[in-house]
């Protein structure tokens, strides 16, 4: 294992100061990727949790590793996966090789996940992607509008679904503007304006307060 991932494990650099090492040398990602793949849980969720801040800050330098993120998306470990939907969103505003828009079925195709926060992160990341790819903004909007349908497991509840419908309402307020047909989102967002959950029912009413006109 290298020395930076062994003091990771040992605790004697954290996440945040390995995080700046790297921001300070790129030259150290490759052992950030390799870290991933540890048998050690906290050398891979660190360094994964790693690249999920770097893909945000500087999601040029990490770019050219997108085809390892879209294969992580297949991890058995279900926090990798969470990460790797994270990371995938935020390396889409520079995706010049429209590498998300060949696995965009697969992206969406966690809608259909049977837990509840693999779902949430598909939602809540999906603004960005969006924002970054306006030309897919009616397929991420036929998506989203999908999680109404969505069927209830043992990790995914009624109230988890609540939880879902308030994040894609989230996620269309970032770029409802640019969506063309807003008769479905609005009709979607009234259907919660009397929901039990008081973050969903607050979140629909502002919603229509700044879009309904």
């Amino acid at each position: 294992m290298p020395k930076l991932l062994q003091k990771l494990e040992n605790k004697s650099i954290s996440k945040a100061e390995l995080l700046k090492k790297v921001e300070q040398d790129f030259s150290l990602l490759p052992e950030l990727l390799s870290g991933v793949s540890s048998s050690k849980a906290s050398v891979r969720y660190g360094c994964a949790g790693i690249l999920m801040d770097l893909s945000e800050k500087h999601p040029e330098k990490l770019y050219s590793h997108m085809d390892f993120f879209i294969a992580l998306l297949n991890s058995k470990h279900r926090i990798l996966t969470w990460n790797a939907l994270a990371i995938i969103a935020n390396l889409a505003k520079v995706d010049k090789d429209k590498k998300f828009d060949a696995v965009f079925d697969k992206y969406y195709g966690f809608l259909n996940d049977e837990y509840m926060v693999t779902v949430a992160n598909v939602v809540g990341n999906s603004s960005k992607i969006a924002l970054a790819k306006p030309y897919l903004i009616p397929k991420i909007t036929n998506e989203l509008l999908k999680v109404e349908n969505i069927s209830t497991t043992p990790h995914l509840t009624e109230e988890c679904r609540r939880v879902i419908a308030e994040k894609a309402i989230a996620s269309f307020d970032q770029f409802y503007d640019k969506i063309q047909d807003k008769t479905k989102i609005i009709a979607f967002v009234r259907k919660h304006v009397n929901s039990p959950r008081k973050a969903l029912k607050k979140r629909a009413e502002d919603f229509l307060k700044k879009w309904a006109k």
